[in-house]
């Protein structure tokens, strides 16, 4: 891949978070708290719970942020474009 110019850079390390990063963290989140609820039926106890409130948490957290982002994006129309760049 070429980058011809900083936009072009940029646009890489957004599209890197957004297709790759974020799915494998929210990935991770759902494998804690699977972990966690197979824990518990295997032996409940207080590890097993609390993995699966903190796994919630964590999902929780993360797919609100993603909702606000996108409804924000939404209401001031900026999904899909890019912000100007400096010209020097």
């Amino acid at each position: 891949m070429q980058f011809r110019n900083l936009q072009d850079v940029l646009k890489f390390f957004v599209d890197l978070i957004n297709n790759y990063l974020v799915p494998l963290i929210i990935s991770l989140a759902l494998i804690y708290f699977l972990w966690g609820v197979a824990k518990y039926i295997q032996k409940p106890d207080e590890k097993g719970r609390e993995m699966i409130l903190w796994g919630l948490i964590g999902l929780f957290v993360m797919v609100s942020v993603w909702g606000l982002v996108n409804l924000l994006g939404g209401t001031f129309n900026l999904i899909n474009t890019q912000p100007p760049m400096p010209r020097f």
